[in-house]
């Protein structure tokens, strides 16, 4: 109940949507996740509802860099519940993003002034179209946007909490049987091809020249229904195949 009230104050001052539509996930405490083997992956990718909208909390790896506007928020919101379970404390390194995982660290960069700052994820949002990430009053005040109020910045990320290692538990086969996969992209030059397979990199991804034309897949699966699942789950932009 009281992440629901935060999340209409949130829409409340953003002013940026006026309904009331809005499931939260349970609120997890991963402050001392990796001093627990038994810490689930699972519940960090937990997908949440929110104005008419999933979203896929998706795996992410060392080095990855995203692009978009950040804003920041504040003092309406200090004291209160982050999507994590921890206070919001808006003198902290912290920041909002819609996907990546809770306790995820990444180094944010304001390309107006080419000024950084290294913050971690807690929290969920902002809700806003074409913007990546909401930082802490202190983290925005560093790059220069507690003025500005938004700025384009470069996202690269330093650590995750989830290990990568946990790709090879991933619901799909490599047996040279099974033909079903989940197509991401097609393109008539390598170096595009390329591209895409680097995006999805920490999945069994391939490229297929066919015609001249360089398909990228995510497979095999073993059936349509676990393809599909997949796709859901990950959150991954494609059509199942079987060829």
């Amino acid at each position: 109940m009281k992440n629901f009230l935060l999340l209409l104050i949130l829409i409340f001052f953003t002013g940026c949507y006026e309904s009331n539509n809005v499931y939260l996930p349970n609120t997890v405490n991963y402050s001392n996740y990796n001093n627990s083997k038994k810490s689930s992956n699972t519940k960090i990718q937990k997908p949440y509802y929110v104005l008419g909208r999933w979203y896929y909390p998706a795996p992410t790896y060392k080095g990855q860099t995203f692009r978009g506007i950040a804003s920041w928020y504040g003092p309406d919101f200090h004291g209160k519940l982050t999507a994590n379970g921890e206070i919001y404390n808006m003198y902290a390194y912290t920041a909002a993003n819609k996907t990546l995982p809770l306790g995820t660290i990444v180094k944010v960069t304001n390309l107006n002034n080419n000024k950084s700052v290294v913050v971690r994820v807690n929290d969920r949002g902002p809700f806003v179209k074409e913007r990546i990430i909401d930082l802490s009053y202190a983290a925005g005040k560093k790059i220069g946007i507690d003025k500005t109020g938004t700025a384009p910045v470069k996202i690269l990320v330093l650590s995750t909490p989830i290990s990568l290692k946990y790709k090879n538990n991933l619901s799909y086969s490599k047996q040279k049987n099974d033909t079903i996969k989940i197509q991401i992209g097609a393109f008539s030059s390598l170096k595009g091809a390329k591209i895409t397979k680097n995006k999805y990199k920490i999945f069994n991804t391939y490229i297929k020249n066919k015609n001249g034309i360089y398909k990228v897949y995510i497979g095999n699966f073993k059936s349509k229904k676990e393809a599909n699942n997949f796709r859901i789950k990950y959150n991954i932009h494609g059509f199942i195949t079987k060829e």
